[in-house]
């Protein structure tokens, strides 16, 4: 299992190229890609893995299948090839995957190849310059964790870990025992670490956006490098920027080394509402966004407004004063006053509505037109009469029509419409 020579390589996952909505960090996480690239030629590595997730989608866009593949083209131009898994992003239900596209180029290979009559896995050689040999074998990522299937059928997986030499398991998967002890992952699917083939030297996995590696006698050494750039705002607030793993390999011991890539300063701020009104808000931001220049900036407020509403603090007009990279900003926490000291009403739909309907009966006022005077009575009329849906096969006309009519006779307005 052991190789007499040494030899380095760069463990990549969930580049998420083309990810982000907003252009200026949908080019930071490409040039991201780029930077990578240019690292592992400079440092002069062997080889490249991805564990999943290049792309966002397995329908990318036509700028970022270029750029990716002008950056694939650049370290083929280097004898550095690409040894790739597709991830639950760029893996379609159908099984296609642009993965397929750039192999075919001759820009990557695909070390996915799974034999769904048979339910073998077959390996992939790659002789280093030294005239070893690495052998390579991995499972795609799909969505909702299915892939666990293709690991439960392999027919091969004995077969698998007896072979001799240098061998890489390459998977996009969550596993269980690398899972972090947070609410936050709690009800996060995951699979456990014993269904990946045992007694392969190295196990590059992809898909938790986390940096975490574990040793087992069974696993010798299983990693996640994490995201190459973050892919939301929880991430650019915990993470700041993402990276890559270097693989040095002596004589067979393997040392990881993280590789930050880091596009631009992330700054996160947390702003308290509590006690504030939207005036004080707002000047709050303005004052925090000093000394941000060209920073990714985070803007998180929660907590309840004094006075005013979330509405009214005009984010456009702070931002657009302020001379940072790119600004985002969270507000899902940020509540008014009167929101905050509403009563949750508990019980049956029916309960909860008669209970909204008594509370709020005295504050609807009603027009003298000789209607209902039991208001209670009057709106559960309107409610249940609103609530009717159009018979099969009637038409539009005619359920307006019968509409009409109940709302006449809930509002007695007979006469008044006869009159006219």
């Amino acid at each position: 299992m052991s190789l007499s020579s040494n030899f380095r390589f760069a463990h990549l996952a969930d580049c998420h190229i083309g990810g982000w909505s907003e252009d200026k960090l949908k080019n930071l996480s490409i040039r991201g890609f780029k930077e990578a690239v240019e690292i592992i030629i400079r440092e002069k590595l062997d080889f490249l893995i991805i564990a999943g997730d290049l792309f966002n989608t397995s329908i990318p866009s036509i700028d970022a299948i270029k750029q990716v593949a002008l950056s694939m083209r650049y370290l083929k131009e280097h004898d550095i090839p690409i040894f790739i898994v597709p991830g639950s992003h760029d893996y379609s239900p159908s099984g296609k995957t642009m993965l397929d596209v750039l192999e075919n180029a001759g820009l990557c290979t695909n070390v996915y190849k799974y034999n769904e009559e048979t339910k073998r896995l077959e390996t992939t050689e790659h002789i280093l310059k030294s005239g070893e040999t690495i052998t390579f074998a991995g499972i795609c990522g799909l969505a909702g964790g299915l892939e666990r299937l293709k690991y439960e059928e392999l027919s091969n997986k004995d077969e698998l870990e007896n072979l001799e030499g240098f061998k890489i398991f390459l998977f996009h998967t969550l596993l269980t025992e690398l899972k972090p002890q947070s609410k936050d992952w709690e009800k996060v699917p995951s699979e456990t670490m014993s269904l990946l083939p045992k007694n392969f030297n190295y196990y590059p996995g992809g898909h938790p956006h986390f940096i975490y590696q574990k040793s087992t006698q069974d696993h010798p050494l299983v990693a996640y490098p994490g995201p190459l750039f973050p892919n939301n705002f929880k991430e650019l607030e915990e993470l700041k920027h993402g990276g890559f793993y270097i693989i040095n390999v002596e004589q067979g011991n393997i040392k990881l080394n993280y590789i930050p890539i880091e596009m631009k300063k992330t700054v996160s701020i947390v702003i308290d509402a509590d006690e504030k009104t939207a005036e004080q808000l707002e000047s709050e931001i303005k004052l925090s966004l000093a000394n941000t220049e060209d920073c990714i900036v985070t803007v998180r407020i929660s907590g309840t407004l004094k006075s005013g509403k979330p509405s009214e603090i005009n984010f456009k007009k702070i931002f657009s004063g302020s001379n940072s990279y790119i600004l985002l900003k969270n507000t899902s926490k940020l509540k008014t006053k009167e929101f905050s000291e509403m009563e949750l009403k508990s019980g049956t739909i029916e309960e909860v509505e008669d209970s909204i309907i008594k509370e709020g009966v005295n504050q609807i006022e009603i027009p003298d037109l000789q209607l209902n005077e039991n208001q209670e009575l009057l709106t559960n009329q309107l409610m249940t009469m609103l609530n009717k849906e159009k018979l099969d096969g009637e038409k539009n006309i005619d359920f307006e029509s019968r509409i009409l009519k109940d709302m006449i006779e809930i509002f007695t307005l007979g006469e008044i419409f006869n009159d006219n």
